[in-house]
């Protein structure tokens, strides 16, 4: 046909010529192209697939192709493949239609497949203690996040719906929010559910933390006031370690005026740390229950630096008085390696930046913290993911605390004394065993 250029092939085998695209396949002209257009995508298809994961399996077994191989036509098409008969071949000294040695179309094609699917399930990426590596950090990040910023994320995401098409949603949220204000002060509504997340686990095993149970806890009527740093939702001490005990962690109650972080975090048997919230677990939710007090709180955040064992609890008494009220026993608990997780920035004395620090934590009950751990890819860069290290938390013995309605300043001076004793007396007999020196004093601000 005039007009019409058909390429000669000469001896190329049939078997090469099938797997070729169409304008250099004999028997296809320009009329034959429609009617070839569904086994030409197929064939090329099929046939640059196989030449994907034949390239890929070589680069998993940190092979490089020779230049013949570059240029046989099973590995791929070259790039100086423009002339339908010579096709650029011979200046590599390979002929047309020759193959190589490695080539997918000698021989069985199938086995190259599934050995370059071996090799691409076993590569490091997918190693299994890696994998549980980053979910460990997920967890604890997510942890982070909640108290940094899912509070107000919520509240503008609530806002913004209130101005769309989905306005009620957020009316209906409120109005449950207004007949629900009072739920965090009578425990909330814990999940067993949420508090068996494979997520705590995971958090747990960061850093990893541990308890050392030094008390029996068990079968005290009220329960029991405690000042130690507590892994969320699912910790040991709380099933394994002493079995019967409902623990509850009291934080700052700001944190339930924000929309659903108030849902998450009493779902997990947090409550505000007020007055109310301890009086009805220690007498009108039956026996059994331990509240969680991290007694130097905002203040004692503001110290916290690692290399420090410092506390906030000299002028703290009034968790004292609320143990004599209700005759509920004091726990000295003291968390080694907890101040070794962040690094802060401290402020000296007189300085603007601990001025604004003391001004917040009294007005509006925290203190805004400059503070970095590692980032979340690498342990080498800033971030907020706290430092892996082991957080062992050490519980001593309960101080038996008698019940007095109206309990005299006398009373809570002597038990607060006590208290503050026993803690310093814990650090002390258990410092050398987390590394620490014989002169290392725990001091108590």
């Amino acid at each position: 046909m005039a007009g019409s250029r058909r390429p000669r092939f000469g001896a190329v085998p049939a078997p090469v010529r099938a797997a070729l695209p169409w304008p250099w396949r004999p028997g296809y002209g320009p009329g034959a192209r429609g009617k070839a257009a569904s086994h030409e995508v197929a064939t090329s298809t099929g046939f640059g697939m196989k030449t994907l994961i034949a390239a890929y399996s070589g680069v998993l077994r940190d092979r490089r192709l020779e230049p013949r191989e570059m240029n046989c036509l099973g590995h791929g098409y070259p790039e100086t493949m423009v002339e339908p008969q010579g096709l650029g071949l011979e200046r590599q000294g390979l002929l047309p239609g020759d193959l190589c040695l490695a080539c997918p179309l000698k021989g069985r094609t199938g086995s190259s497949i599934l050995s370059a699917l071996q090799d691409l399930f076993s590569i490091t990426w997918l190693n299994r203690s890696k994998v549980e590596k980053q979910l460990q950090v997920i967890s604890v990040l997510q942890w982070v996040l909640t108290f940094l910023v899912m509070g107000v994320m919520c509240s503008a995401l609530l806002m913004y719906t209130f101005c769309t098409d989905c306005w009620l949603l957020s009316v209906l949220y409120f109005t449950w929010l207004a007949f629900d204000w009072n739920t965090p002060k009578k425990g909330g509504r814990r999940s067993q559910w949420v508090r068996n997340w494979a997520v705590w686990r995971y958090f747990r095993d960061y850093f990893p933390i541990q308890v050392q149970r030094g008390a029996t806890l068990g079968g005290r009527v009220g329960g029991s006031l405690c000042g130690f740093w507590m892994q969320p939702f699912r910790h040991p001490s709380s099933s394994e370690k002493f079995p019967g005990i409902r623990p509850y962690l009291a934080t700052l109650a700001g944190n339930f005026r924000m929309p659903l972080l108030r849902e998450y975090l009493m779902s997990g048997g947090i409550c505000p740390v007020n007055r109310d919230t301890i009086d009805y677990l220690l007498s009108k939710n039956g026996s059994g229950n331990a509240i969680i007090i991290v007694v130097g709180g905002a203040a004692e955040s503001l110290s916290s630096r690692p290399g420090k064992n410092a506390v906030t609890l000299r002028n703290r008494k009034g968790f004292v008085k609320l143990a004599l009220r209700h005759g509920a026993d004091l726990v000295p608990t003291y968390s080694f390696g907890e101040n070794e997780v962040y690094k802060q920035v401290i402020f000296e004395e007189g300085s603007w930046g601990l001025w604004v620090q003391q001004k917040f934590q009294k007005y509006i009950g925290f203190a805004p913290c400059i503070f970095h751990g590692r980032g979340f890819f690498s342990s080498n860069t800033w971030g907020l993911v706290p430092y892996s290290k082991p957080i062992t938390t050490v519980v001593g013995e309960p101080i038996t605390i008698p019940k007095l309605a109206q309990p005299a300043q006398k009373d809570i001076d002597l038990y607060h004394a006590m208290y503050v004793e026993a803690l310093v007396k814990l650090f002390d007999n258990h410092k050398t065993s987390f590394g620490l020196p014989e002169t290392e004093v725990l001091e108590v601000n």
